[in-house]
């Protein structure tokens, strides 16, 4: 792994997600009453799960309002959880003062225009393969994975080998007990 990305990944407390082309694969399923379903991948929920089980938290931020997000949500009991939001950056900020993270402990996964401004804000980046390229461009880490298809894990298991590694070689790394 990138020296870079694996120092930063060290130091992540708390990881942010877009929804839409980075926890799905974009597309979404309507009927006559609006939208029906999404499709959310099981191994990005692991993901979720590994982190926690080093204390790692684990948010959503999405400019979406939609009640597949809500339910996926409950069921991998990830409570900070931004709907409907239009400034990215203002929720970061309201997160980072509500639970004392630092810039550079945070993680955020996105796969669109809208996801650059909080980009330029954290401590490490990620898009999925098939993110538009100007946010390729920006991220720190580009995951062989494409949203849908298990970025978010891959992200996740990153995390997870730099804190152990840093663990391992006496480093500090916050996260293990």
């Amino acid at each position: 792994m990138n020296g870079e990305i694996n120092r930063r990944a060290a130091k992540i407390r708390l990881v942010l997600t877009d929804v839409d082309g980075v926890l799905t694969d974009g597309g979404v399923f309507y009927g006559k009453d609006g939208e029906v379903m999404k499709r959310f991948n099981i191994r990005d929920g692991m993901g979720v799960e590994r982190l926690r089980e080093i204390g790692v938290d684990v948010g959503i931020i999405t400019g979406e309002k939609s009640e597949s997000v809500v339910r996926r949500a409950e069921k991998l009991n990830i409570e900070m959880v931004h709907l409907l939001c239009t400034d990215k950056p203002a929720a970061l900020k309201e997160i980072m003062d509500a639970h004392a993270y630092a810039a550079d402990e945070i993680a955020y996964i996105g796969d669109d225009v809208n996801d650059l401004t909080i980009m330029e804000k954290v401590g490490l980046t990620a898009s999925p393969s098939d993110g538009q390229p100007q946010v390729r461009k920006v991220a720190h880490y580009v995951c062989a994975r494409g949203g849908g298809q298990g970025a978010f894990r891959e992200l996740a298991e990153i995390i997870i080998e730099a804190k152990a590694e840093a663990e391992s070689a006496g480093k500090p790394s916050l996260g293990f007990a």
